[in-house]
């Protein structure tokens, strides 16, 4: 079941009613049952493994919390962390390391045929796995304390909002409040439908809007001209962010309207002014877990090379990162370059912040928005080896027509329409929390009229002109 289908749209108000009539005793076993059966409707075969890391999450944390010595402790962890990886590691990655080992040995003339699955991934295992493994470190590290209550453990992986697409969440933020699960609030309700509204906007109206225009061009890319595809790869972020961006909302309205609290995933990230500030800003659950468990750790172990050591943590972070979101060297090599993108900023940014300095620029419009532009098409760029199903050869396709074969673009004027005409909210929505936050507000307005004009108008537009075929949303195939 999608969040944005029919069937969602009616089940939900009753699931919201029935879960404010359960006594608190019983509202975190309703959500258990809700979670599994939401992802059962999904994917019933692959339910088991869900339950497989659970059980391997809880008993692991189990055994580190219950031993004193430090070794054990050690090798509990160890155990637990490789266990629970092994699922996401057969199911994302056997196919691509079975295949990348049969083309090495045929390079060394030895011809052998590979063995490959056709088992379909998962949704969501990368998400639950990461979020399994932080909360092993985090016992380990004492941040958390173990959780005795298998309930919560499982709901904690499970939660129907975020597990198919995230937030990565914490155990830290999660536990306490399945714990102490209140009656929903009116403040909480409208604050969460506003915001599903907005949510919904993004997906239907700008997202999957640009979406029949891009998968058209992506999916024929050796008959689509260079500025085709250099318009295709200039709105791709743009979907993806309104498609991921749109998800969390919804994720966390629904979380909402339910009394509970979903950490954000994006905060405006192309208003950046630089790349490290773009990835302070985007994704934000995913780079917060690979900062607190993969960079801090690896930064302070190599600490003694200095920056060296920095721009090392820094390629490792992201070369993990490209192998978390798919397996192919495509991913790997996009990994690689925001890496490389971070360190190199990394490296400059003292004779920057100088420059900075000298010509009074950091609030100068102008420069502002150079900069803005220039992060823009940069991660534009990147985003090119970060689509799925975009093999090498044809991202090398695609950047060979861009350079070499520019011809005549091909559009779809009605389509740019729709979007442009949404994208518009989307912009000034942007801008104002950003630049102006306390002005210009619509659905947060005192006056109820503008207030309601406002529900009404985005209502309107997603009926108008969103895409409502309950399209799935980009990251459930990561």
């Amino acid at each position: 079941m999608s969040f944005t289908s029919f069937q969602f749209l009616w089940v939900f108000p009753l699931f919201v009613l029935f879960y404010n009539l359960v006594t608190q005793k019983y509202r975190a076993i309703l959500l258990l049952i809700t979670s599994y059966l939401f992802y059962l409707n999904m994917q019933p075969v692959l339910f088991i493994m869900l339950l497989i890391v659970t059980a391997l999450t809880y008993f692991s944390a189990h055994y580190i919390t219950h031993q004193d010595d430090d070794d054990k402790r050690v090798l509990g962890l160890r155990i637990g962390v490789v266990c629970t990886l092994l699922p996401l590691l057969f199911f994302k990655y056997f196919n691509f390391l079975a295949n990348t080992l049969v083309t090495g040995l045929q390079l060394i003339g030895l011809e052998i045929h590979p063995i490959t699955t056709n088992f379909v991934l998962p949704i969501g295992i990368s998400f639950y796995t990461f979020m399994a493994i932080g909360y092993l470190v985090d016992v380990f590290n004492e941040e958390v304390e173990f959780e005795p209550n298998y309930i919560s453990v499982s709901l904690f992986l499970s939660f129907f909002p975020y597990i198919l697409s995230g937030p990565i969440e914490r155990a830290g933020n999660m536990f306490e409040q399945f714990k102490n699960l209140k009656r929903s609030t009116w403040n909480g309700l409208v604050s969460g439908l506003k915001l599903m509204l907005w949510g919904y906007f993004m997906k239907l109206c700008i997202a999957d809007r640009l979406a029949l225009y891009n998968d058209l061009i992506f999916t024929s890319i050796p008959n689509r001209s260079g500025s085709t595809l250099a318009i295709a790869s200039l709105l791709y972020p743009i979907q993806v962010y309104a498609d991921l961006g749109g998800y969390t909302l919804i994720v966390m309205g629904i979380s909402k309207c339910l009394g509970i609290k979903i950490i954000p995933n994006f905060n405006r990230p192309f208003l950046a002014t630089s790349i490290s500030e773009f990835w302070r800003r985007w994704h934000i659950s995913l780079i917060k877990w690979l900062t607190d468990y993969i960079f801090t750790p690896l930064s302070f172990t190599l600490r003694s090379w200095k920056l060296w050591g920095i721009i090392t943590a820094l390629m490792l972070t992201f070369f993990i990162s490209g192998i978390w979101h798919g397996a192919s060297f495509c991913f790997i090599f996009w990994g690689l370059m925001q890496g490389a993108l971070l360190s190199f900023e990394a490296y400059t940014n003292p004779k920057r912040n100088k420059f900075e300095e000298k010509y009074h620029l950091r609030h100068k419009g102008a420069y502002n928005f150079i900069c803005i532009l220039f992060v823009y098409f940069v991660f534009a760029f990147t985003e090119i080896w970060d689509k799925e199903g975009v093999t090498w050869n044809e991202t090398m396709l695609i950047l060979h027509k861009i350079f070499h074969e520019w011809g005549t673009p091909y559009l779809i004027l009605s389509k740019f329409l729709y979007a442009s005409i949404a994208f518009i909210p989307l912009l000034f929505s942007e801008l104002r929390n950003e630049y102006k936050p306390e002005r210009f507000l619509f659905f947060d307005h005192k006056n109820i009229f503008i207030r309601w004009t406002s529900y009404l108008i985005i209502l309107f537009m997603i009926l108008t002109i969103g895409v409502l075929n309950s399209s799935q949303f980009i990251y459930f195939q990561f």
